[in-house]
């Protein structure tokens, strides 16, 4: 309790902190004469810049203060991914404030029409803006678990893809498939959160291999590492399809979009049968693959289903399956670091 307590304390503290960072700073940058809420010269994108980078700021700050020593025991290689992933994940959080906020200014939008803000009131929105994203970058940076990277992953998902529908140039786009939010002036909003969340992947494969070397310890390194890179092989493709838009390089956006999802589920399957003797586990896998496959067929074998709402059960259900797996791994994997004595995790 007295532990938890602590916690709380200095999340309050972070937050204040951030708060007063972001209203300091968020009147600096703004300062001068009022400025309008949306269109031409908006606040709200300054405003999501600043609260962006003071949270990817929090975050490393609690990662300092709660795992400084985590990686000291550790040989090289596992300490270079354990820094790689943690960087990978103040990128995302930043990513996520960021959108969050530009999410929250297209709405607020619709309904504040007119509203000029002064630097000072430009200010307390920062501040609020940064208090919040602020709070979350310190929460995580506690313990980070591989729950909160899952919980990133999807929060990151779902606002960048709203953020993405709110200002695509093309209202039908729905009728197609969602890359088609990549395409036009407003396609960098869609572009861009699948890039990150294709970085997302790739670090949730990271830390999915930290909990699997946790419970099974060095013996299973090889086979961690092969789950681990076909996740991050997945990560670079969905990266890969924010990277390469649909109205440029069409055949290279569809064979990156199809090796994402081949990837996927090949980690998923490669993951689960390291842990065979979970029977959640595997029925949740069958379901999955099942899923996807009955739903590809459908959809180009029979034209019963569009591309888009193909695209919306699949990552559904991908999201459901992992999603229960960290899960498991909270239960399952301990929670104290694991330092491997092998100098490379490919051999002895």
């Amino acid at each position: 309790m007295e532990t938890g307590l602590r916690e709380l304390e200095r999340m309050l503290w972070a937050t204040a902190a951030c708060f007063t960072a972001g209203a300091v700073v968020g009147t600096g940058v703004l300062w001068g004469a009022a400025r309008p809420f949306s269109g031409d010269g908006s606040v709200i994108i300054p405003i999501a810049l600043v609260a962006a980078v003071i949270a990817a700021v929090a975050f490393t700050i609690s990662t300092r203060m709660h795992r400084r020593g985590d990686t000291a025991p550790m040989p090289p290689w596992q300490a270079s991914v354990s820094h790689i992933s943690a960087v990978a994940v103040a990128v995302a959080i930043a990513g996520v404030t960021g959108l969050g906020v530009l999410l929250a200014g297209e709405v607020l939008a619709t309904g504040l029409e007119g509203l000029t803000l002064p630097a000072l009131a430009g200010g307390v929105f920062t501040g609020i803006a940064s208090a919040l994203g602020g709070r979350l970058g310190f929460r995580i940076g506690m313990r980070l678990s591989t729950q909160d990277i899952a919980r990133l992953l999807t929060s990151f998902l779902v606002v960048g893809t709203l953020f993405a529908m709110l200002t695509a140039t093309d209202s039908a786009w729905w009728e197609r498939s969602f890359s088609e939010l990549g395409i036009g002036a407003g396609g960098w909003a869609f572009n861009g959160t699948v890039v990150v969340a294709g970085l997302l992947i790739a670090t949730t494969g990271s830390y999915l291999g930290r909990d699997l070397h946790r419970m099974l310890g060095d013996s299973a390194l090889p086979r961690i590492a092969a789950i681990v890179l076909t996740w991050a092989g997945a990560g670079l493709a969905l990266a890969a399809v924010g990277l390469l838009p649909l109205d440029r390089v069409p055949v290279v956006h569809a064979i990156a979009a199809f090796s994402m999802l081949v990837l996927i589920l090949a980690a998923a399957v490669l993951t689960t049968l390291l842990l065979r003797d979970v029977a959640t586990l595997r029925v949740l896998t069958i379901v999955l693959v099942g899923t996807v496959v009955v739903a590809a067929v459908i959809a180009f074998g029979f034209n019963m289903l569009s591309v888009t709402a193909l695209e919306g059960i699949v990552v559904g259900v991908v999201l459901l399956w992992l999603t229960t797996l960290v899960q498991l791994l909270a239960v399952l994997a301990p929670d104290a670091s694991r330092p491997s004595a092998r100098r490379s995790p490919l051999r002895a």
